[in-house]
């Protein structure tokens, strides 16, 4: 019986400086919004092989919606 290995997954994070919002009240950070619409600029592989990492680039930013997200209560 022949058993066929599956594909390995190339995993690549990286990182990249995007806009921020951050609330303060009554000194104390209430909420933090990240704006994620930014375009990929200067980007530094954390993990992964950095062979991919212009297609991990295009992936994330292939011209596709993303919401802000947002962290508070």
């Amino acid at each position: 019986m022949v058993q066929s290995t599956p594909p390995a997954v190339r995993r690549v994070v990286f990182q990249y400086l995007v806009p921020v919002h951050v609330e303060v009240e009554d000194g104390l950070v209430a909420r933090v919004t990240v704006i994620d619409e930014t375009p990929v600029r200067d980007p530094v592989v954390v993990e992964g092989e950095s062979a991919h990492l212009a297609a991990a680039v295009a992936a994330a930013g292939d011209g596709q919606d993303w919401p802000s997200w947002q962290f508070g209560y």
